[in-house]
């Protein structure tokens, strides 16, 4: 059967989709109705975060039976219209759990160090040291919005830099096993009681500004808040307020409700420090992404060829 390949995908991908008997097409950036065109005479289609597969894509659909993301969230493609036209949406939620978490910490260290100023100071041929003194994480208390498989991870980190850590997953069933040592509690505690707050939830109509003005008011004036997950989750014009006058002492971000940002006004601020969407952006969460996804292509396409 045809795959078809609208973003690039580590090349081990389209191998095992070939080393299974299907055939992989690779034709990037399709959108819209280019999008339904090139996707005629295709079983499945295999894409990253910037293809959009919006309602009028699925309408448009006669072949496809599986979508899948190389990535954890799937609000880039109108689920509920494929799954009432019976195409199974799939994902690789384990993937980019570590470079997520580690990303976490990358951003917490260089807001908390100044570590991009302080490289760029001395590039100009300046010795700062007194002006870019910094705070340490260990002895601080982290606070986890959601706890999925990235902000277990990210957990498992802060207890390695001696942080105390608390988490608020409403959905979740039951507590994980092993990680009884991170606190449950509510949103609200979280937000009040923490040195530092790191979202991890998806983007769906129910978390769509989770954090807005009401949630940052209840944060301490000296924390910070770092956001990997999605940019909606947290509301931006809110945000740049508490940052702006004091309620915030700093934020770390890879994510924005628009990508790319252009000319944001949290880019301005000095108490931000800003990445472009580079959560999965790791040779090994790249490689683990695309197998992952051609593996779960392999296995639905399996699930649904009639029977010989």
């Amino acid at each position: 059967m045809r795959v078809l390949i609208t973003e690039p995908l580590d090349p081990r991908a389209a191998e095992r989709l070939l080393a299974s008997g299907h055939e992989p097409v690779e034709r990037l950036g399709l959108q819209g109705r280019e999008l339904i065109a090139g996707l005629e005479g295709c079983a499945a289609l295999i894409v990253r975060g910037a293809t959009k597969v919006t309602d009028e894509v699925i309408a448009g659909l006669t072949t496809v039976r599986v979508i899948c993301r190389a990535g954890t969230g799937l609000d880039n493609i109108a689920t509920a219209a494929a799954e009432a036209r019976g195409i199974a949406v799939l994902n690789t939620p384990a993937a980019n759990s570590i470079a997520v978490a580690e990303l976490v910490f990358g951003l917490l260290l260089a807001l908390e160090r100044h570590l991009v100023d302080a490289t760029a100071s001395l590039r100009a041929g300046r010795w700062e040291k007194q002006r870019y003194q910094g705070r340490e994480l260990m002895g601080r208390s982290l606070g986890l919005v959601g706890f999925g498989r990235i902000a277990r991870e990210v957990a498992v980190r802060a207890r390695a830099f001696g942080m105390s850590v608390s988490a608020s997953d409403p959905p979740l069933p039951a507590w994980p096993a092993g990680f009884e040592w991170v606190a449950s509690t509510s949103l609200e505690r979280v937000l009040e009681d923490s040195d530092v707050v790191s979202v991890h939830v998806p983007l769906a109509n129910e978390t769509r500004g989770l954090i807005g003005a009401r949630e940052l008011a209840l944060m301490k004036p000296h924390a910070l808040l770092v956001n990997v997950a999605r940019g909606g989750v947290v509301d931006e014009a809110a945000l740049h307020q508490a940052l702006t006058t004091g309620m915030l002492r700093g934020a770390a971000l890879d994510v924005f409700a628009s990508e790319p940002p252009g000319n944001h006004p949290l880019l301005e601020c000095a108490n931000v420090i800003a990445t472009p969407h580079l959560g999965a952006s790791t040779e090994e969460a790249q490689e683990r992404a695309g197998v992952e996804a051609a593996e779960r292509v392999i296995e639905a396409l399996a699930a649904i060829r009639p029977a010989h």
